[in-house]
C-alpha cells in the first residue's frame, strides 16, 4: 500500500471500531431492555430504571453510528478489492487486532455486570437470555473480524463477507424497530416533562399552603390569598399559566374545611409510561402524586394540626406507608 494512504485507512479503521462499540452496545441495550419489560420479575417491581431513557439513547446511537459503521467498511472492502489497502499491511492486521481487543474488553465488561445483577437475584431466565444476547453479538463481531483478517484473497468479493454483512444489518433494524414498540413516544415524553413541571409546583404550592395556616392558624379561601401574600408564593403565574399551552388555569385550591384542601389539575398524561407493565407508577416523591392522565385533584391536610382527630392523623400515617418507596419505608 502507497503511504500516501496509511493515514486514510487508519482513519477508517479507528472511525469504524467506534462505530462499532456504539452499535453493539445500542443493540445489547435494547435488547435488555425488552427483556426487563417482558420477563416479569417481582424484584424488579422494587427497582426503579428508566428504561425510555435507555432505549432513546439506543435509537439515536444507532441512527447515527450504523450507517457510518456499514458505510466505513464498505470503504474498506473496496480500498482491498483496488488494492489501495494491501491485505497483508500493517496498518490492516494492527488495527484490525485492536478492534478485537476493545470488543473484547467491552464485552467481558458487559458479561460481569450481567453475572453480577444474577448473583445480586435476577431471575435465571432473564440472567440467560441476556448471556445468550452477549454471546450473539460478541460471537458474531468476533467471528467476522477473525475470518476477515484470515481469509486468502481479501482482494475477491466474498459470499460469506455479504452474509455478514446482511445478517447484522437485519440484527441492527430488527433492533431499531422493535425499541419504537417498547418506549413511549416523543409527544408523550413531552407531556411527562410538562407534567412535572406542574407536579413541582403543586408541591410548592402545598408547602406555601401549609406556611399559611402556620402563621395565619387558617386556611387560605382562595388561591390569590397565599399567592398575593409575600413570603408564601410570590408568583401566581407559575402557579396558574400552563406550562404547555400558555394559558390559565393549570392549577386549582379548594378548601374543604378548616384543616383539608384540595390542589386539582389537569394531567397531560399518567405518572407512569403507558409500555411498562413489570414495575409500579414513577413516585415523584413520597407516593402520594401518582395519576392518570386527565383531571385529577389531591387532598391534602396541613401538616401541624393539632387539632387534628386521631382517626386522621392514623389515616395519614397508613396511606404514607402504603404509597412510599420501600427505600423510604427504610429510611
Amino acid at each position: 500500500m502507497s503511504n500516501n494512504h496509511n493515514a486514510k485507512y487508519a482513519f477508517y479503521y479507528l472511525l469504524s471500531l467506534v462505530a462499532l462499540v456504539f452499535v453493539s452496545i445500542s443493540v445489547g441495550m435494547i435488547t435488555f431492555g425488552i427483556i426487563n419489560q417482558t420477563v416479569a420479575d417481582t424484584l424488579a417491581l422494587n427497582i426503579y430504571s428508566d428504561y425510555n431513557s435507555q432505549f432513546r439513547f439506543a435509537i439515536s446511537a444507532l441512527l447515527i453510528a450504523a450507517p457510518i459503521f456499514f458505510l466505513i467498511n464498505r470503504l474498506i472492502n473496496r480500498g482491498l478489492q483496488n488494492k489501495e489497502l494491501d491485505q497483508e499491511s500493517g496498518i490492516r492486521r494492527w488495527l484490525t487486532y485492536f478492534i478485537l481487543l476493545v470488543s473484547s474488553v467491552t464485552v467481558l465488561g458487559i458479561f460481569i455486570s450481567v453475572i453480577n445483577n444474577f448473583l445480586n437475584g435476577e431471575l435465571t431466565l432473564s440472567f440467560v437470555l441476556k448471556a445468550v444476547t452477549m454471546l450473539i453479538i460478541s460471537g458474531s463481531v468476533f467471528s467476522f473480524y477473525l475470518y476477515d483478517i484470515r481469509r486468502a484473497d481479501a482482494t475477491q468479493k466474498d459470499k460469506i463477507v455479504k452474509i455478514f454483512f446482511f445478517v447484522s444489518l437485519t440484527l441492527v433494524v430488527a433492533a431499531f424497530v422493535s425499541a419504537w414498540f417498547f418506549m413511549e413516544s416523543p409527544k408523550e415524553a413531552r407531556n411527562r416533562r410538562l407534567d412535572q413541571i406542574v407536579i413541582n409546583r403543586i408541591y410548592n404550592l402545598e408547602s406555601a399552603t401549609n406556611t399559611y395556616y402556620e402563621t395565619k392558624k387558617a386556611l387560605p379561601n382562595t388561591l390569590e390569598e397565599i399567592t398575593n401574600s409575600p413570603g408564601y408564593y410570590n408568583s401566581m403565574e407559575q402557579v396558574i399559566i400552563d406550562p404547555a399551552t400558555g394559558k390559565e388555569k393549570v392549577i386549582e385550591y379548594k378548601k374543604i374545611d378548616d384543616t383539608h384542601f384540595e390542589l386539582c389539575t389537569t394531567f397531560l398524561a399518567a405518572s407512569y409510561p403507558s409500555n411498562v407493565t413489570t414495575r409500579p407508577t414513577i413516585n415523584y416523591a413520597a407516593g402520594s402524586k401518582d395519576h392518570e392522565a386527565g383531571y385529577q385533584c389531591f387532598k391534602n391536610t396541613v401538616w401541624n394540626n393539632t387539632n387534628q382527630p386521631l382517626e386522621d392523623k392514623l389515616q395519614m400515617l397508613k396511606d404514607d406507608s402504603t404509597t412510599a418507596q420501600p427505600a423510604q419505608i427504610v429510611k
